[in-house]
């Protein structure tokens, strides 16, 4: 794709069997603003919301094993994604998301890489990482193992 035609926004469609739960977790709790959005009535609902600024991030399973065993979450093999959300206050976003019911996978730890991650199971069936950045992106970038793919040293 030309760089002019390049995405210009990510969607994540989570299909919620409790869809009340979901809207008031990531919009209420989380504080993801609403924007207008077509749904044809009754049961035919749908609500985007706002998260920010988007990023993919594509991980070979030994990467995905080796987060979960730094947050201390149990490895789960049918799941294949979850959310991470870069927050201001990691403690914080668990509090709130514990006081609104959410139950947690793993406390806050600081990790290898300068984040501080926590993770609740989220409505759904989604599990929501919830990090804090510790050092800037230009910090990170000094230390070792940080690297684009193409210039990482696989040796």
């Amino acid at each position: 794709m030309s760089e002019s035609n390049a995405p210009r926004q990510l969607r994540l469609i989570i299909e919620a069997a409790d869809f009340d739960e979901a809207v008031r977790f990531y919009r209420d709790v989380l504080g993801m603003p609403e924007q207008p959005a077509f749904a044809g009535g009754g049961d035919d609902r749908v609500s985007i919301l706002h998260a920010g600024i988007a990023t993919i991030e594509i991980a070979t399973t030994q990467h995905v094993r080796a987060i979960d065993e730094i947050e201390g979450a149990p490895h789960d093999p049918s799941s294949k994604m979850r959310i991470a959300l870069e927050v201001a206050d990691t403690r914080v976003a668990v509090q709130e998301a514990q006081a609104a019911g959410m139950e947690l996978v793993s406390e806050p730890v600081e990790t290898p890489f300068r984040s501080l991650n926590a993770r609740i199971q989220g409505p759904a069936g989604w599990q929501v990482t919830f990090f804090q950045e510790l050092e800037t992106l230009e910090q990170r970038t000094q230390r070792e193992g940080f690297a684009t793919d193409d210039r990482r040293d696989d040796s």
